[in-house]
């Protein structure tokens, strides 16, 4: 390692950050650009379609590139894309060391781009902050190796674990605080999830505050009883998720909701939707990940089939009781403790009086 290389690959992890929640389905990549330990380029992807954050960096450069060092956050591509090999133009400037983050992980490049580079001669040196940007682009890694979208749930409860009293009546059990965290947290994901009783009985709109970027929304829904005039419609794209009419799910409705949404048949499951083939065929879609916000029924399907990747728990220190109340998480559950699901690399903040829990849901 020399001197400087953490320090300049930390920048290049920085400068990806920048476009977060705007790549999809591409990763986060920041690149720099170094010549006698001075700047001379930067950049990152700032989004899908645009130039790669070492073209950026390059250009920048221009004509100093020659003869520089030039560090990037992911293994440069060596494949046709929405945009041409990275490699082309990293062998064109006469840059003549790249420092290489981590290798990528998509089957299209993985070494490609890393054996590409050295054939020409340029020195390569691969895995500086790898576990830090492989956290980083967790999203991207788990999508193109395993056409499955990020699933993140994100519950807002009492401290007895309800996200609604026996009335079903759930406005608002968490602060102003916490919801506008989590209104803020939407820009983040590609889409953000409900299942058709939170439709029905809170009638939410599901939209990012203050974002030019809107997700689209989805609601699985067995039976199409989504109404016409549901909030969800108000902006921007919605996908309902549904069984296939030829397993009697043809209805009046489904020709009305069809001019409002996309339906998305999947396979069916015990007699409801089957899961885990709606996440592969949204990952047909590019929908990368995906933020489910109820209610607990689909979060306890979700949890039983092991399909939750992060959670966001957001208590707070009320009590609402009732054996007739709404849990946050539904579903079969677990027949013994030593069979729950822990959490890794867990945090707790403050959200006003509220407290959020995170992490991510270990595998075994």
């Amino acid at each position: 390692m020399k001197k400087g290389d953490l320090y300049f690959m930390n920048l290049a992890m920085k400068l990806a950050l920048r476009a977060k929640g705007r790549t999809s389905p591409n990763p986060l990549v920041g690149a720099v650009v170094v010549k006698d330990r001075q700047i001379i380029g930067k950049g990152y992807h700032k989004k899908s379609g645009s130039d790669h954050a070492e073209i950026v960096a390059l250009n920048e450069a221009a004509a100093r590139a020659k003869g520089a060092t030039l560090y990037v956050t992911l293994e440069p591509c060596a494949h046709f894309g929405r945009t041409p090999p990275c490699v082309n133009k990293i062998i064109k400037s006469g840059i003549k060391e790249v420092v290489v983050g981590m290798i990528d992980p998509n089957p299209l490049n993985n070494g490609k781009g890393i054996e590409l580079l050295k054939e020409q001669g340029i020195k390569v040196r691969v895995g500086f902050l790898e576990e830090e940007l492989k956290k980083m682009n967790e999203v991207f890694i788990k999508y193109i190796t395993k056409r499955m979208p990020f699933v993140t749930v994100k519950v807002a409860q009492s401290l007895d674990g309800r996200i609604a009293t026996r009335t079903g009546d759930s406005k608002w059990i968490t602060s102003d605080r916490s919801r506008q965290y989590a209104h803020r947290l939407r820009r983040n994901f590609d889409a953000v999830m409900v299942g058709i009783n939170t439709v029905l009985r809170d009638n939410p709109r599901l939209d990012a505050w203050f974002s030019s970027k809107q997700p689209v929304k989805i609601v699985v829904d067995t039976q199409l009883s989504t109404p016409s005039h549901a909030n969800i419609f108000s902006k921007g794209d919605v996908i309902i998720v549904t069984l296939s009419a030829s397993l009697g799910q043809e209805t009046e409705n489904r020709s009305i909701l069809a001019k409002k949404a996309k339906i998305l048949e999947v396979k069916e499951k015990d007699g409801q939707v089957n899961l885990k083939d709606m996440l592969k065929k949204l990952a047909t879609l590019e929908i990368t990940n995906i933020l489910v916000e109820g209610g607990g029924t689909l979060i306890g399907a979700l949890v039983d089939e092991g399909l939750v990747d992060r959670v966001l728990f957001f208590i707070t220190p009320k009590i609402i009781g009732g054996k007739d109340a709404i849990s946050s998480v539904m579903g079969r559950g677990i027949s013994r403790v030593d069979k729950a699901i822990r959490l890794k690399e867990v945090k707790l903040s403050r959200m006003g009086e509220d407290f959020l829990i995170e992490g991510k849901c270990l595998r075994e």
